[in-house]
């Protein structure tokens, strides 16, 4: 190489570099302050307020950081348990799995009601496999009925805040816009287990009630 070439790549690679760390910057300048913030991307862990976590489907070396985090209850999206990497007894094990293209108010109230039952013990970390589509629309109607944010800002950060590829929203999505978001609501303050009357735990719990008597 001539030595009369090396100024120039040298001054081109600086201002490649310098280019790349703005672009960063920019990026993180332009994240919203109140969606989650990225705390481990090997394990696409967010924080999403003091006591809440999401990410993938974290492994055993994730223990040390779930500890220091001071995560008191780890809760499950998946059907496969997490005891094969998850062994510390002071951590507590909530295993709800279910599937976006198949979710109803019921499960996603189970979460909810999960979630925030935990959290009166401490932070609580949820997941699924790739901590997007499952975690991303358990974390959205967190952020719409507990958190009492828009349908809109949530799907926002649900599919633009980095959690994971677009498509895998189609199904979450689909949900949350015929959702009935006060209904919801309501159903979670009272204790009921649905929105409807008709589904299928309500009716069980009317048959038992009904029994009882």
């Amino acid at each position: 190489m001539s030595l009369r070439l090396i100024p120039a790549l040298s001054l081109s690679l600086v201002a490649l570099f310098n280019l790349t760390f703005a672009h960063a910057d920019d990026t993180a300048l332009s994240r919203p302050a109140e969606w989650a913030q990225s705390v481990e991307a090997q394990y696409n862990l967010f924080q999403m307020s003091p006591t809440l976590y999401r990410s993938a489907l974290p492994d055993a070396g994730a223990v040390t950081l779930l500890e220091k985090l001071r995560i008191a209850t780890v809760i499950n999206f998946l059907p496969e348990s997490d005891s094969n990497w998850l062994a510390n007894p002071g951590i507590e094990q909530v295993r709800l799995p279910y599937r976006t293209n198949h979710v109803d108010d019921a499960q996603v109230l189970k979460a909810l009601r999960a979630i925030q039952a935990a959290e009166a013990k401490g932070p609580v970390l949820m997941h699924c496999k790739h901590g997007s589509d499952r975690t991303g629309l358990i974390a959205a109607m967190y952020r719409v009925v507990v958190q009492g944010w828009s349908k809109e800002d949530a799907l926002g950060e649900m599919t633009q805040g980095g959690f994971g590829d677009n498509s895998h929203f189609k199904d979450g999505i689909r949900y949350m816009m015929q959702a009935d978001v006060d209904k919801l609501r309501t159903a979670l303050a009272n204790g009921e287990c649905s929105t409807s009357p008709f589904a299928a735990c309500s009716m069980k719990n009317w048959f038992q009630s009904a029994h009882v008597e």
